[in-house]
């Protein structure tokens, strides 16, 4: 545990490697949270319709710039949503053209907006066997969507099913397991070559199944894939911590309006964005691991992706930070991470090179 020594934390400034935008007005309330802390983030593909091929990509990407703060240095980092007809050679261009940064495999209805996406991971063997050739990352959530198989159970699942003989076929695919959830899956990251590394979010870090259910169903805990046992949720906190380049920071923040989330089917997805480095820095001082938030954050991701590290800095401070029980967005109210909650560190800035 810290001894609560340090009071300021001057860090490189980090990425979010897995973020949630949406689209229209909720964009444009949404991204200037992402904005404010992070320089570059990997923007998902899962609107609706997808944006399954490199011309719907520059578009949605050229909405997101519109969308940002005056003077903005924000980069976001696209991904092509791939489906069982995706064009090799139209996801070539894209990635040779610098519209795209990686590929994202959502196993059809794993997730929200997913019922576009693979049905089975051969029928993209051709655009696989492609991605290999030109080093472009494959991103992957991670979970089978079989009907037999328990919601709990799906991440492991998929480990064996999918991402095992996938490697195995693909063994220099470059592969990010995107927000990772169990203990298997910290396993099998760190024990597999350097082209496979993880994400990992900080609810994921935060809480256990427990948390779902405490005192009645909470809907803004609930997320895809869904939170795991408690042995999970400590070999998450060990892997982040572990300074392991083999996993980085990814919000995974996918904003719902409260009254989706508070419905009869609610939504999955939670809104971290918001205070996700303030979450991020009570985690790592929780372990008595600051001295290696930075890696987590600012370097491991990068370094993986093989972009250049952000030179300015950012600036947390040990003072209380209330975090507001809603945000307005999108024509309504969503509900953060921590809502109602008092943090002990506070972002203050970002501070440029020099």
């Amino acid at each position: 545990m810290s001894d609560q020594t340090t009071t300021r934390l001057v860090i490189r400034q980090p990425d979010d490697w897995h973020v949630h935008l949406r689209d229209g007005a909720m964009l444009a309330d949404v991204v200037p949270w992402t904005a404010r802390q992070f320089a570059r983030a990997i923007v998902m593909p899962n609107l609706s319709p997808p944006c399954a091929t490199t011309g719907e990509v520059a578009e949605y990407r050229a909405r997101i710039l519109a969308s940002l703060p005056q003077g903005s240095k924000f980069n976001p980092l696209m991904t092509l949503y791939l489906t069982d007809a995706t064009d090799p050679d139209d996801l070539e261009a894209g990635f040779a053209l610098g519209v795209l940064t990686a590929a994202k495999l959502y196993p059809a209805h794993a997730t929200t907006n997913s019922a576009h996406g693979v049905t089975n991971v051969r029928a993209i063997y051709p655009v696989l066997d492609r991605m290999q050739q030109i080093g472009m990352p494959l991103l992957v959530h991670g979970e089978v969507t079989s009907g037999e198989v328990d919601i709990f159970d799906r991440e492991a699942a998929f480990i064996e099913r999918v991402l095992t003989p996938t490697l195995r076929d693909f063994p220099a695919l470059r592969v990010v397991f995107e927000h990772i959830t169990t203990k298997d899956a910290a396993e099998f990251v760190a024990a597999a070559p350097d082209n496979v590394a993880a994400t990992i979010t900080p609810h994921h870090l935060q809480i256990n199944r427990n948390a779902i259910f405490a005192g009645g169903i909470r809907p803004h805990m609930y997320c895809l894939p869904i939170a795991k046992r408690e042995v999970h949720q400590l070999a998450l906190r060990k892997a982040a911590t572990s300074g392991s380049p083999k996993f980085f920071l990814g919000t995974d923040t996918a904003p719902h309006e409260v009254k989706t989330k508070e419905s009869a089917c609610g939504c999955a997805g939670i809104f971290n964005a918001p205070f996700a480095m303030e979450v991020y820095a009570m985690v790592f001082e929780e372990e008595g691991a600051l001295d290696r938030l930075e890696a987590f954050a600012s370097e491991n991701g990068p370094r993986f992706y093989g972009l250049p590290l952000n030179e300015a800095r950012v600036v947390l401070e040990r003072r209380e930070c209330q975090v507001p029980e809603r945000i307005a967005a999108g024509g309504g109210d969503v509900v953060p991470w921590m809502a109602g909650e008092v943090l002990p560190w506070s972002f203050v800035g970002i501070q440029p090179l020099g």
